[in-house]
């Protein structure tokens, strides 16, 4: 299975990490802190960085990941490559995992299911019992390192509900570190939290071969030492 080589590309004195291009899609290494879309902030964001190294005027997110999420990120260079993508993501081909630190012991493994909902004011999602199990998100998540006071989980996202990841890990009693608006109990100095998009995996809808994409491994806050107990 193809894994895309990472190499640097700077723009706006920013450095953009490229972790796969061909002529239909292109994926980026997206820091935390940083929009995956222009928003009401104004900052520069992932899809205007890229906007400014492409030609094509008809560049998109396939998907989205939270300001203080990292990893993988991919977007399509054509209408035509975009809906591609969005069909795959729509029909839940594409395997996303994620890698996400949180407080307390965790489980060797587990699966977290429940109803979402946005709060009144849409900047949250709220767990709810579910009438039934169509209604529901889910994840599935197993641990790779315990610490004292954090578990090291890889997770794996069934679709792509606002806030999915923060909301079930934080209803299942495990806050992911940093992440003080579901129940942490301090955030980061950068403001990030410690959930990392760690790769995607799918069949190239135009060539039929399978192509897997990763993202390197976060250096910040306590990750490389998690990491070690794995």
């Amino acid at each position: 299975m193809y894994v895309p080589r990472t190499f640097p590309v700077s723009t706006n004195n920013i450095d953009l990490r490229i972790l796969f291009e061909d002529a239909h899609f292109l994926a980026v290494d997206k820091p935390a802190g940083v929009p995956s879309q222009p928003d009401l902030t104004g900052d520069p964001s992932m899809l205007e960085r890229i906007a400014a190294l492409q030609e094509t005027s008809g560049l998109g997110p396939a998907h989205r990941l939270d300001r203080p999420v990292s990893g993988v990120l991919l977007f399509g260079r054509s209408e035509m490559a975009l809906r591609a993508l969005n069909g795959l993501f729509r029909e839940r081909t594409v395997q996303k995992t994620y890698w996400a630190i949180v407080e307390g012991i965790a489980p060797e493994q587990g699966r977290c299911s429940a109803l979402l909902e946005r709060s009144a004011r849409g900047r949250k999602a709220v767990t709810r019992q579910a009438q039934s199990a169509k209604e529901q998100s889910h994840l599935e998540f197993r641990r790779l390192a315990q610490g004292d006071r954090f578990a090291l989980l890889e997770v794996r996202p069934e679709g792509g509900g606002f806030h999915q990841i923060r909301a079930l890990l934080a209803a299942e009693g495990l806050p992911i570190k940093g992440d003080v608006k579901y129940g942490a109990r301090r955030g980061e100095p950068d403001r990030s939290i410690a959930l990392h998009a760690r790769s995607l995996a799918f069949q190239h809808p135009f060539r039929g071969t399978p192509v897997r994409i990763e993202a390197p491994e976060p250096v910040r806050s306590i990750w490389p030492a998690l990491l070690a107990l794995r």
